[in-house]
């Protein structure tokens, strides 16, 4: 791997802390991704976002168990890999089911009043992201909606809603996808499904 473990992460850091804080805006990492020069189980954005927010200090959960994953997120980060219910990030690849991903959603870490912090965060794959869309965003960070397509279906959004109901408790997730974008909805944000025109 060619990757630099410094100037390079941090770009995807900086990438990602963008998005964070402007709910529905797509940041490339298609820059970063060139510098992955070995095939990789997953999504190559989701492998990035990996090993930029993973360390030896965190844990790590994949719905699918998929163990040449597992073994390769703890190489290239240190982090161990943990049951769904003490997972600091869990990762959601495209191929899991919809109902694994609406049980994981009831069983994931979403921190107390005393401590938010301990909380999931979640890195979701899916096919294609677009900047329009049938999901309505509103909350800090957008000046007054924001649109996104992210693939989740409706079900998702519902779990979603019953899990981040008594902040600052709640889950962030970041979206990656095949054109090696990658999109945040911080638990801060309220997502409302629309019809799409």
């Amino acid at each position: 791997m060619a990757i630099d473990q410094i100037h390079d992460l941090q770009q995807v850091y900086r990438k990602i802390l963008h998005s964070m804080s402007r709910p529905g805006t797509l940041s490339s990492l298609e820059k970063e991704a060139k510098e992955l020069d070995y095939e990789q189980p997953c999504k190559k954005a989701t492998m990035l976002c990996a090993m930029t927010l993973l360390d030896a200090e965190v844990t790590f959960h994949i719905l699918a168990e998929n163990g040449r994953l597992i073994e390769r997120i703890s190489e290239y980060t240190s982090a161990k890999y943990a049951p769904i219910e003490e997972a600091d990030f869990i990762i959601i690849l495209e191929s899991d089911s919809k109902q694994a991903v609406s049980q994981a959603m009831q069983l994931c870490k979403i921190g107390n009043l005393i401590d938010p912090q301990l909380s999931s965060t979640w890195i979701i794959e899916s096919n294609r992201h677009t900047e329009t869309g049938n999901l309505m965003l509103s909350g800090p960070g957008i000046e007054h909606h924001a649109h996104l397509q992210t693939g989740m279906p409706d079900v998702f959004w519902q779990s979603r809603r019953s899990r981040i109901k008594e902040y600052p408790m709640g889950i962030d997730l970041i979206f990656v996808d095949d054109n090696l974008n990658v999109a945040c909805i911080p638990r801060t944000t309220s997502v409302t499904e629309t019809e799409v025109e």
